[in-house]
This record gives structure tokens, C-alpha cells and sequence, in this order.
């Protein structure tokens, strides 16, 4: 049975592992191990992590609140939802945005996004079983490195 909680600071090495899995999957680099562990040590506010464990934690998803959106209500905006090679297709996924979607719901907010790769047809077809809906109309983008550097001097 899977347990979907809320992540503790004894939870940290568990889930630099699955950070530094997080990121093999994603084939992007990765920091140190002393690295993640700071930044988890010291999260922006806002920022909520849950974690799923079955005899060890197994997967996460990492949200934040964001306002305003459509009718000027809030929402959850869910950064990264992650689960281990071997845990995959056995629920806990879905397990996770659930507990998501419930924590949304206890705290007043109207919906819950994110983002999808778009080359990524099984996680898209997941999202789609969930019942959410692909946003066509939006465009994500992103500021970062020298462009973000430039416009912040402005």
C-alpha cells in the first residue's frame, strides 16, 4: 500500500535520490547531493512537497500556490510530479495528483496546472486518464540565464 504525506526534513536523503533519479530521467546535470540537501533545508516560501512511500518513498510532487487565474480565483501550480522507474504503472502517480487535487480543494483553490513534454505520448495519455485538459491556448516560457540577467539590470 502506497502512503501519501506530507515530506519531512528525515525524508531528505530519500528524496535526493530520487531528485538525482528525477534528473537521470530527464538526462539534465545535477547538483551535489550536499547541494540538494541545502536547498530542501531551505525552500522558497509557498513551496509544498508530498511524497509517496510504499516500504520507501517511491515518488513526489513538488506545488505551489499561485493567484490570480481565470474569474480571479486561486490555484495550485504542480512543478514536478516524479515516481521511480519501478514504481511506475502501479497507481502512484495518480495517487499523487490526488493528493494534490485534495489539498487544492481543502484550501479553497479552483484548479491545479502544469506542464507536459509534449514527446512524452504515455505521460500525456496519463494526464488525459486524470480528466485534465491540454491547454492549446497557452504558450509556456521561460526566462533564464543571460535573458533573465539582462532584463533584471533593466
Amino acid at each position: 500500500m502506497t502512503n501519501i504525506r506530507f515530506f519531512l526534513p528525515s525524508d531528505t536523503s530519500a528524496l535526493v535520490r530520487l531528485f538525482e533519479e528525477m534528473q537521470s530521467y530527464y538526462k539534465v546535470p545535477c547538483p551535489t547531493p550536499h547541494v540538494i540537501e541545502s536547498k530542501l533545508a531551505s525552500l522558497p516560501v509557498g513551496v509544498e512537497i508530498i511524497v509517496a512511500e510504499a516500504e520507501k518513498i517511491i515518488g513526489f510532487a513538488a506545488f505551489s500556490s499561485i493567484y490570480p487565474g481565470p474569474s480571479l480565483t486561486s490555484g495550485l501550480f504542480m512543478k514536478e510530479l516524479f515516481v521511480t522507474a519501478e514504481a511506475r504503472g502501479t497507481g502512484v502517480g495518480k495517487a499523487l495528483v490526488s493528493a494534490v487535487a485534495k489539498i487544492a480543494v481543502e484550501q479553497g483553490h479552483k484548479r491545479v496546472d502544469w506542464t507536459a513534454d509534449r514527446d512524452n505520448p504515455a505521460l500525456l495519455s496519463f494526464y488525459a486518464g486524470l480528466g485534465a485538459l491540454a491547454q492549446q491556448e497557452k504558450v509556456f516560457y521561460r526566462l533564464s540565464g543571460d535573458a533573465l540577467l539582462s532584463l533584471s539590470q533593466m
